[in-house]
């Protein structure tokens, strides 16, 4: 049963739908309006709970019954998904008007984040069709609603793996919107007004200034895109579980889209880092262009016994089925193994190796809004970006049968501002 109380945190994040004629709602979203504006005070507004719920169904059932392109004002293009088959596509859809606390900007890169593969084909089973990817979107603001305070007309910005949440749980109240039970992703989720978040393979973006990000101008945008999902994810761990001081030893899993960032950021922090690969082959891109102290073939039980008990934490980017009890071994007393890979099926580990020696299992996942700036500003202060490969939006489909087959170095950065119009 919803409680008076958490139907008007929602209602008061349910600014920026379009406007009815029918007294019952512009009554309602005044009301809302002002409860937001004072910080969640239900003072002022005077509809019932009852008649707030029937007001907050009616929006729902009108935006139900409209076209993607009819559901705001905004004319928007994108790539979409049509179906489980992955494929994308030339996409009429539409954005809201700009509300008070909105950004809005123009699309100039985004990039392709693994998810992106898995949701196109509902590989997670949460899928909502048609599906527009991408949460790694930069653009530049071209208009911000009356009471936004961090962002002008002009500015450099960008948007993440998520464009809502409660703003009142634990979680948000703690700079943690990324594990709020209700934070919204940035596409195919449902929003605030019922309608479905449309991501960044699209020309133009609005989002609530709160998940904006700032990009310092010494960026450049599209090497700064991924930093926005793979960047965060693993700069997040690192400061989470105390693998940031300096001279600590850091292994790093992987050297994909995830694993890259894992070194540059660690080495920026000043640890020692030490990748961990299946593929011998990646031994040079890791030590000569990434700057790697060192590198291990996890399949050379002569390499992985003289590293055992060497490392203070491992950050574990893979996303396939592998095996855990290894890379334990590695840690020493008190070390930390983090998880931000999702392998399909269950890990299987012993706990007498974690018993003996205090070790730790632990998982991330992206990171607060807070967080996310304080990371994008960490990496202007470092010059750390994405290596990249920048493609047109007709090369999508390409690029996503690339990426399965792990054939980029090291993500994806769609061109949108100078391809997308070209192929609607």
């Amino acid at each position: 049963m919803v409680t008076r109380e958490k139907f008007i945190v929602q209602l008061m994040k349910l600014g920026n739908l379009p406007a009815e004629p029918e007294n019952d709602v512009v009554e309602w979203r005044q009301g809302a309006d002002e409860a937001r504006d004072r910080g969640g005070s239900i003072k002022g507004i005077t509809l019932t709970h009852q008649q707030k719920i029937q007001a907050l169904e009616f929006v729902k059932e009108k935006m139900a019954d409209k076209l993607p392109e009819e559901e705001h004002p905004k004319v928007a293009f994108g790539w979409a998904a049509r179906d489980q088959s992955g494929v994308l596509s030339p996409f009429k859809f539409s954005r809201r008007a700009t509300g008070e606390k909105d950004v809005s900007f123009k699309v100039l890169y985004c990039g392709m984040c693994h998810s992106d593969l898995h949701m196109i084909k509902n590989e997670w089973g949460n899928s909502t069709y048609p599906l527009v990817p991408g949460h790694e979107i930069v653009g530049v603001v071209t208009e911000v609603g009356s009471k936004v305070e961090k962002f002008k007309v002009g500015h450099k910005v960008g948007v993440g793996c998520m464009v809502g949440s409660c703003y009142s749980c634990d979680n948000c109240t703690n700079d943690l919107e990324n594990y709020c039970s209700q934070m919204i992703l940035t596409y195919s989720a449902k929003y605030y007004d019922g309608t479905i978040t449309y991501g960044g393979y699209s020309d133009i973006m609005v989002a609530d200034e709160h998940f904006v990000v700032r990009i310092p101008d010494s960026l450049p945008l599209d090497a700064t895109a991924p930093l926005l999902c793979a960047g965060i994810t693993v700069y997040s761990p690192l400061k989470y579980y105390g693998l940031d001081k300096p001279g600590f030893h850091v292994g790093v899993v992987g050297l994909g889209g995830l694993g890259h960032m894992a070194v540059k950021f660690a080495k920026a922090m000043g640890a020692k880092v030490t990748v961990i690969s299946t593929s011998p082959n990646k031994k040079q891109e890791a030590i000569k262009r990434l700057s790697a102290d060192s590198f291990l073939v996890s399949r050379d039980q002569d390499q992985i016994q003289a590293a055992t008990g060497t490392m203070d934490g491992i950050i574990d980017t893979v996303s396939a089925s592998h095996p855990l009890l290894p890379l334990t071994g590695l840690l020493k007393s008190h070390g930390k193994l983090i998880l931000v890979g999702a392998p399909e099926k269950p890990f299987e580990l012993p706990a007498f190796p974690l018993l003996m020696g205090r070790k730790v299992v632990g998982g991330s996942c992206i990171g607060g809004m807070k967080e996310t700036q304080e990371m994008v500003d960490f990496a202007a202060k470092h010059g750390i970006t994405s290596d990249i490969e920048v493609i047109p939006v007709e090369y999508v489909n390409t690029a996503m049968e690339r990426m399965l087959k792990a054939d980029v170095r090291y993500r994806f950065v769609i061109d949108i501002g100078n391809t997308i119009k070209s192929s609607i």
